[in-house]
């Protein structure tokens, strides 16, 4: 089988590689983390521009990728260059789940997140959830020609940025059943809605949603009632390819990044890289790495397959993602030593980006379950 990236993937991995070089550094991040928005209007203006937003949606949906390889392809760059922008809450979950379920006019949403006009957030989790996508707490009842929703949704990402928060609630069931959960299209400001933010420890911005009686028109429900729970799993799926390709890019950055500094970091009169103990510690990450970035193509190849299959392959690659890439931070830091875990130097930012995806969506032992029950029942 052949796993070279197409012309137009390579192109676009070629182009995005470039643009982050010239414009992405350790200092142009750190005053985007200290910013209040937590991303670049002009970065997120400037990948809308180039396409790369567009590479995540399918041509009915007015992009020109949205399979599993152009999600790969683009988060891995993101990943490598230590991006923080919100590529993953606006397009992946919340333009996803909008191309999904959305009618004509709700779909016009996407082609502003195409065009870099909109941004948006999934507020799905909830403080008792953990990662079960199933559990949902907050309610949806119907008043009149109204939806009440009332709940609160927890770690939020990109919920300040957001022009629009799509919602999951509860029209019917137990709190842990997949029926009954719907998604709503809630504007940004709307009474009834209070959000309380924070900075995110890797990067970006999240919050703390309450929903206190916010009225929707019965037109803000994405799809039908009760049945959002398969677009769900499909967006999370999508997710997880996005995250272990990203994490993939950022271990490639933090491989990098320690073999340059042990050709250069001198004792004893010659390079620390000349010595054989830290020789074989970094070959042991170059052949981490190498599974990692097969983990990766698998997981991406079967994306567009049924949803036990393709939950099987996501559920082993982010459990391999999550061993490996904690792996490659941490002998990544101890070869390099203190200089590692000051802000000023890039390693620091990759490191945190590594361990802390393994917490979003199910870390290791989470997926190394879900693959034990997923691989039980396909027996």
């Amino acid at each position: 089988m052949n796993f070279d990236l197409t012309e137009e993937r390579q192109m676009l991995q070629d182009t995005l590689r470039r643009y982050l070089a010239d414009r992405y550094d350790t200092g142009v991040r750190n005053a985007i983390l200290d910013s209040d928005t937590g991303f670049s209007a002009e970065i997120w203006a400037g990948l809308a521009e180039l396409g790369v937003i567009g590479a995540l949606f399918s041509e009915a949906d007015g992009g020109f990728g949205g399979a599993g390889f152009d999600i790969a392809v683009v988060f891995e760059e993101l990943g490598r260059a230590g991006v923080v922008e919100p590529m993953l809450d606006t397009a992946i979950l919340g333009g996803g789940l909008v191309a999904a379920l959305g009618n004509a006019e709700q779909k016009a949403l996407v082609e502003d997140v195409i065009a870099g006009g909109a941004h948006l957030a999934l507020a799905h989790g909830e403080p008792a959830s953990r990662y079960d996508l199933n559990r949902v707490e907050t309610t949806a009842r119907t008043e009149a020609d109204a939806i009440v929703l009332n709940g609160r949704k927890a770690v939020v990402a990109n919920a300040e940025a957001a022009g629009h928060l799509i919602v999951s609630a509860r029209e019917s069931g137990a709190v842990d059943e997949p029926d009954g959960i719907s998604l709503f299209l809630v504007p940004a400001g709307m009474a009834g809605v209070t959000l309380t933010g924070y900075p995110m420890f890797a990067g970006g911005r999240a919050a703390e949603v309450v929903l206190d009686d916010a009225r929707l028109p019965a037109s803000a429900r994405l799809g039908a009632a009760g049945a959002a729970f398969p677009a769900l799993e499909t967006a999370v799926a999508r997710a997880g390819v996005a995250m272990a390709a990203e994490t993939l890019g950022a271990m490639h950055a933090a491989t990098a990044l320690t073999r340059e500094y042990l050709l250069t970091r001198k004792q004893f009169g010659r390079p620390i890289g000349t010595f054989q103990a830290l020789q074989h510690r970094f070959a042991d990450m170059l052949i981490e790495l190498e599974q990692a970035q097969s983990a990766v193509i698998n997981a991406a190849g079967h994306l567009g397959e049924d949803a036990p299959r393709r939950d099987l392959h996501v559920a082993s690659t982010r459990n391999l993602i999550g061993r490996v890439g904690r792996l490659v931070a941490e002998e990544s830091i101890q070869m390099h030593g203190g200089i590692a875990m000051t802000q000023e130097y890039e390693l620091a930012h990759i490191a945190k980006r590594i361990v802390m995806a393994d917490h979003r969506f199910g870390d290791t032992d989470y997926h190394l379950e879900r693959f034990i029950a997923l691989s039980t029942a396909a027996a």
